[in-house]
């Protein structure tokens, strides 16, 4: 739920001579494109909005498959666990980025940048799925095989 406002509301507004812009994460990335920073614009989509999803379509899936008892791809399914755990540490990266801009991008009425609504939602939206990786029980993924081969 708190990754929707933060793709819709401004993640940075930007305050030059006087003239304020508001960005978002999407907006961002089509602004660095414009600017000719396409690696620095292909890291910020990949970490602020190809990550996330997969993330939340990672934990879908291993939710959906516990529930199903399908033991199938278990050692997959394993390692996606541990991937998703592993990313969830470096998510907030993107929120260290804003507020690192905020702190030091400040010169007066001639240029500042002040963090946007979206920033706390996108830092909200990435402590629910680590604390969703954190607590999804992987024994879960194992449990599926020996229940299956205690019945046969």
């Amino acid at each position: 739920m708190a990754y929707i406002p933060a793709n819709v509301y401004p993640m940075l507004e930007t305050t030059t001579l006087g003239k304020t812009q508001s960005n978002t994460l999407l907006g961002g990335v089509i602004e660095l494109v414009l600017h000719h920073s396409y690696g620095v614009a292909a890291i910020v989509f990949f970490a602020s909005i190809v990550i996330p999803i997969g993330k939340f379509v990672a934990i879908s899936y291993l939710a959906v498959q516990v529930q199903r008892h399908d033991r199938h791809a278990i050692h997959l399914k394993h390692r996606m666990l541990e991937v998703v755990e592993f990313i969830g540490r470096w998510s907030m990266i993107d929120v260290f980025v804003v507020a690192l801009l905020s702190s030091l991008v400040q010169l007066g009425s001639v240029v500042s940048v002040k963090p946007g609504i979206a920033a706390i939602s996108f830092a909200l939206s990435v402590v629910f799925t680590m604390l969703s990786a954190m607590s999804f029980d992987s024994r879960l993924i194992w449990d599926t095989d020996t229940k299956d081969t205690k019945t046969a």
